[in-house]
């Protein structure tokens, strides 16, 4: 019962979430074979909340938004990323980063460490 709810909301995220059947399929297959962060989306499925027990040296689901949110803020200002307004956007890349970054961690650590936003002085 609980895979076919998780497979009808990881459908429902990614049509929201402007990704198509290829990207779905991938997400799925990837999810399925990490039971960790299989278990923080079943989690955030029935809680609209997240756990964080996932973890990739120290780094959760959250801190992925939050770099996300701060890395792509110019482009979110212009909106053309399609992540504005678009929450089930933001979860699933996050999710989807998560995955990635559990198979290649220094190299997303080595980005959520150095690229930031640039709304503070000095930046550039």
């Amino acid at each position: 019962m609980v895979k076919e709810q998780l497979q009808s909301f990881v459908h429902a995220l990614c049509y929201y979430g402007c990704e198509d059947e290829n990207f779905e399929k991938r997400f799925m297959t990837e999810l399925l074979q990490d039971e960790e962060v299989l278990e923080e989306l079943i989690y955030y499925m029935e809680n609209q909340d997240f756990a964080c027990k996932a973890k990739v040296q120290g780094y959760t689901v959250v801190d992925i938004m939050i770099w996300q949110m701060d890395h792509f803020k110019a482009r979110l200002d212009r909106d053309n990323t399609g992540t504005r307004q678009n929450k089930d956007r933001m979860v699933l890349l996050a999710f989807d980063t998560l995955l990635k970054m559990r198979k290649e961690p220094q190299s997303y650590i080595s980005k959520m460490q150095e690229e930031t936003g640039t709304d503070y002085p000095d930046k550039y």
